[in-house]
């Protein structure tokens, strides 16, 4: 069982940039974030192995940064230029097993209790 505890979130402008953190009590190989908006479909956005190899949907590549703490089992995503399409709940995920992809962060087995994120225009 991985706990996840989400944090961080808010409100901005577009434009504007949010942090969001993720400390887990065990890290698994591959974790990020997937975020759900109402009336929309589930999307990956990030992820890390515990390696430090990335991935991002192409909807926030170039803005968004995941990184992770020196401990591994804290996380990061940099939030920058905002836009109100990326206002979603935002949940930290945990993937089992030794393959990782946006895709399977977005099936996540594991998940924090999420952050609301929204951008107004």
């Amino acid at each position: 069982q991985v706990q996840l505890v989400d944090a961080g979130g808010g409100s901005v402008q577009a434009g504007g940039s949010l942090r969001l953190s993720c400390a887990a009590s065990d890290r698994r190989f591959c974790m990020g974030w997937f975020r759900q908006a109402p009336g929309k479909e589930r999307e990956g956005v990030a992820y890390i192995t515990s390696g430090g190899t990335t991935r991002y949907a192409e909807s926030v590549k170039g803005r968004f940064t995941i990184s992770q703490g020196n401990a591994k089992n804290t996380l990061y995503l940099q939030m920058n230029n905002l836009k109100p399409e990326d206002t979603a709940m935002y949940y930290c995920a945990a993937v089992l097993g030794s393959s990782c992809s946006v895709a399977r962060v977005r099936d996540a087995d594991y998940r924090g209790q999420g952050n609301q994120v929204t951008v107004s225009s």
